[in-house]
Protein backbone atom coordinates (compact mmCIF):
# COMPACT_ATOMS: atom_id res chain seq x y z
CA UNK A 1 0.00 0.00 0.00
CA UNK A 2 1.56 3.17 -1.24
CA UNK A 3 1.90 6.32 1.43
CA UNK A 4 -0.20 8.94 1.23
CA UNK A 5 1.28 11.92 -0.29
CA UNK A 6 0.86 16.14 -0.51
CA UNK A 7 -1.16 15.34 -3.57
CA UNK A 8 -3.79 13.16 -1.72
CA UNK A 9 -7.27 15.03 -2.79
CA UNK A 10 -8.77 14.28 1.09
CA UNK A 11 -5.69 15.98 2.40
CA UNK A 12 -5.87 19.09 0.71
CA UNK A 13 -9.52 19.50 0.77
CA UNK A 14 -9.14 19.74 4.51
CA UNK A 15 -6.54 22.23 4.15
CA UNK A 16 -9.19 24.13 2.45
CA UNK A 17 -11.64 26.35 4.43
CA UNK A 18 -14.86 26.38 3.26
CA UNK A 19 -15.58 28.87 0.78
CA UNK A 20 -12.45 28.80 -0.61
CA UNK A 21 -11.25 27.15 -3.96
CA UNK A 22 -7.86 25.56 -4.80
CA UNK A 23 -5.70 28.29 -7.28
CA UNK A 24 -1.99 27.23 -8.34
CA UNK A 25 -1.95 31.21 -9.63
CA UNK A 26 -0.38 33.85 -7.12
CA UNK A 27 -3.04 36.47 -7.83
CA UNK A 28 -2.20 40.12 -7.38
CA UNK A 29 -4.50 42.20 -5.47
CA UNK A 30 -3.04 45.15 -3.37
CA UNK A 31 -4.03 48.96 -2.50
CA UNK A 32 -1.99 51.81 -4.17
CA UNK A 33 0.86 51.01 -6.32
CA UNK A 34 4.30 49.00 -5.30
CA UNK A 35 6.87 51.88 -3.75
CA UNK A 36 10.55 52.22 -5.16
CA UNK A 37 12.71 50.62 -3.41
CA UNK A 38 15.95 52.03 -2.52
CA UNK A 39 18.63 49.66 -0.08
CA UNK A 40 20.45 52.80 0.92
CA UNK A 41 17.32 54.43 2.65
CA UNK A 42 15.16 51.58 3.40
CA UNK A 43 14.36 50.36 7.20
CA UNK A 44 12.53 48.48 9.24
CA UNK A 45 11.03 49.31 12.52
CA UNK A 46 9.69 48.04 15.65
CA UNK A 47 8.14 50.35 17.92
CA UNK A 48 5.98 50.96 20.60
CA UNK A 49 5.65 48.76 24.07
CA UNK A 50 8.41 46.74 23.60
CA UNK A 51 11.55 46.70 26.32
CA UNK A 52 13.98 47.02 23.01
CA UNK A 53 12.82 49.29 20.04
CA UNK A 54 14.42 48.06 16.80
CA UNK A 55 15.62 49.87 13.48
CA UNK A 56 17.19 48.11 10.60
CA UNK A 57 18.64 48.94 7.66
CA UNK A 58 17.99 46.45 4.40
CA UNK A 59 21.75 45.25 4.98
CA UNK A 60 21.04 44.61 8.78
CA UNK A 61 17.81 42.30 8.24
CA UNK A 62 19.23 40.52 5.85
CA UNK A 63 22.22 39.19 8.02
CA UNK A 64 19.43 38.20 10.35
CA UNK A 65 19.14 34.40 10.60
CA UNK A 66 16.36 33.31 7.63
CA UNK A 67 14.70 30.14 7.09
CA UNK A 68 12.48 28.52 4.56
CA UNK A 69 8.97 27.83 5.30
CA UNK A 70 6.69 26.41 3.59
CA UNK A 71 2.72 27.52 4.71
CA UNK A 72 -1.09 27.78 2.31
CA UNK A 73 -2.22 31.35 2.00
CA UNK A 74 -6.14 31.98 1.96
CA UNK A 75 -7.65 35.09 0.23
CA UNK A 76 -10.81 36.84 1.50
CA UNK A 77 -11.33 36.88 -2.54
CA UNK A 78 -12.08 33.15 -1.96
CA UNK A 79 -8.85 31.92 -3.63
CA UNK A 80 -6.75 29.58 -1.40
CA UNK A 81 -2.82 28.73 -2.80
CA UNK A 82 -1.19 25.55 -0.77
CA UNK A 83 2.23 24.51 0.29
CA UNK A 84 4.00 27.90 -1.01
CA UNK A 85 7.38 28.05 0.18
CA UNK A 86 8.57 31.24 2.59
CA UNK A 87 12.04 32.53 3.10
CA UNK A 88 12.13 35.24 5.71
CA UNK A 89 12.90 35.80 9.31
CA UNK A 90 11.03 34.38 12.04
CA UNK A 91 8.58 36.72 13.80
CA UNK A 92 9.65 34.71 17.16
CA UNK A 93 13.46 35.76 16.49
CA UNK A 94 12.26 39.11 16.40
CA UNK A 95 9.93 39.32 19.35
CA UNK A 96 12.67 37.72 21.39
CA UNK A 97 15.03 41.03 20.76
CA UNK A 98 12.74 43.03 21.48
CA UNK A 99 10.64 41.74 24.01
CA UNK A 100 6.89 43.21 24.31
CA UNK A 101 5.81 45.06 27.14
CA UNK A 102 3.31 43.27 29.65
CA UNK A 103 0.79 45.71 28.53
CA UNK A 104 0.79 44.79 24.87
CA UNK A 105 -1.82 43.39 23.59
CA UNK A 106 -2.00 44.04 19.66
CA UNK A 107 0.51 45.09 17.03
CA UNK A 108 -0.16 47.86 13.96
CA UNK A 109 1.22 46.94 10.76
CA UNK A 110 2.13 49.94 9.10
CA UNK A 111 3.32 49.91 5.78
CA UNK A 112 4.58 51.84 2.26
CA UNK A 113 1.95 54.28 1.05
CA UNK A 114 -0.09 54.33 4.20
CA UNK A 115 -1.57 50.80 4.62
CA UNK A 116 -2.08 49.63 7.89
CA UNK A 117 -3.46 46.46 9.17
CA UNK A 118 -3.62 45.03 12.85
CA UNK A 119 -2.94 41.99 14.51
CA UNK A 120 -3.44 40.45 18.50
CA UNK A 121 -0.18 40.12 20.02
CA UNK A 122 -1.06 36.03 20.01
CA UNK A 123 -1.37 35.73 16.41
CA UNK A 124 1.56 37.00 15.82
CA UNK A 125 3.36 34.91 18.08
CA UNK A 126 2.55 31.82 16.22
CA UNK A 127 5.51 30.10 15.26
CA UNK A 128 5.00 29.91 11.56
CA UNK A 129 4.87 33.69 11.32
CA UNK A 130 7.41 35.08 9.07
CA UNK A 131 8.78 38.51 7.73
CA UNK A 132 9.19 37.59 4.04
CA UNK A 133 11.62 38.75 1.12
CA UNK A 134 11.59 35.48 -0.53
CA UNK A 135 8.68 33.25 -2.23
CA UNK A 136 8.57 29.64 -3.76
CA UNK A 137 12.27 30.09 -4.47
CA UNK A 138 12.30 33.34 -5.70
CA UNK A 139 13.03 36.99 -4.25
CA UNK A 140 9.27 38.94 -3.73
CA UNK A 141 8.20 40.50 -6.46
CA UNK A 142 7.25 44.40 -6.51
CA UNK A 143 3.42 43.16 -6.81
CA UNK A 144 3.32 40.43 -3.99
CA UNK A 145 5.17 42.61 -1.52
CA UNK A 146 9.27 43.45 -2.47
CA UNK A 147 11.19 43.98 -0.50
CA UNK A 148 9.76 42.13 2.29
CA UNK A 149 5.85 41.22 3.79
CA UNK A 150 4.71 39.45 6.47
CA UNK A 151 2.85 36.20 6.52
CA UNK A 152 0.40 35.30 8.35
CA UNK A 153 -0.88 31.67 7.16
CA UNK A 154 -3.66 31.35 10.20
CA UNK A 155 -5.46 34.73 8.17
CA UNK A 156 -6.72 35.78 5.51
CA UNK A 157 -4.10 37.85 3.59
CA UNK A 158 -4.82 41.45 3.78
CA UNK A 159 -3.25 40.31 7.33
CA UNK A 160 -0.02 39.48 5.45
CA UNK A 161 0.83 43.39 5.10
CA UNK A 162 3.00 43.93 1.71
CA UNK A 163 5.93 46.16 1.78
CA UNK A 164 5.97 46.19 5.84
CA UNK A 165 8.11 49.15 7.53
CA UNK A 166 7.35 49.09 10.90
CA UNK A 167 5.91 46.92 13.70
CA UNK A 168 4.23 49.13 16.46
CA UNK A 169 3.29 47.25 19.73
CA UNK A 170 -0.13 49.06 21.22
CA UNK A 171 -2.26 48.53 24.36
CA UNK A 172 -5.27 48.91 22.94
CA UNK A 173 -6.78 47.76 19.29
CA UNK A 174 -6.77 49.77 16.05
CA UNK A 175 -8.52 49.04 13.11
CA UNK A 176 -6.49 49.39 9.87
CA UNK A 177 -7.19 49.78 6.61
CA UNK A 178 -9.54 47.00 5.28
CA UNK A 179 -11.02 46.44 8.96
CA UNK A 180 -12.62 50.30 9.09
CA UNK A 181 -13.98 49.47 5.90
CA UNK A 182 -15.93 46.64 7.02
CA UNK A 183 -13.54 43.57 7.08
CA UNK A 184 -13.40 41.54 10.07
CA UNK A 185 -11.04 42.36 12.78
CA UNK A 186 -10.09 38.78 13.70
CA UNK A 187 -9.59 37.29 9.74
CA UNK A 188 -9.66 33.39 10.36
CA UNK A 189 -10.45 31.61 7.46
CA UNK A 190 -11.45 28.56 9.21
CA UNK A 191 -14.33 30.65 10.41
CA UNK A 192 -14.96 32.37 7.32
CA UNK A 193 -13.95 35.83 9.26
CA UNK A 194 -14.50 37.97 6.22
CA UNK A 195 -16.45 40.79 6.82
CA UNK A 196 -17.71 42.25 10.62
Amino acid sequence: MSEPTNDDSAARHDRIPAGQHLTRRWPVLHVGSPPAFDPATWSFEISGLVEQPLQLTWEAFNALPMIDQTSDMHCVTTWSRLDMTWRGVPMATLLEQTRPRAGAAFVIAHCDGGYTTNIALDVLREPDVLLAIGADGETLSDEHGFPMRLVIPSRYAWKSAKWLRRLEFVDEDRPGFWEVRGYHNNADPWTEERFG
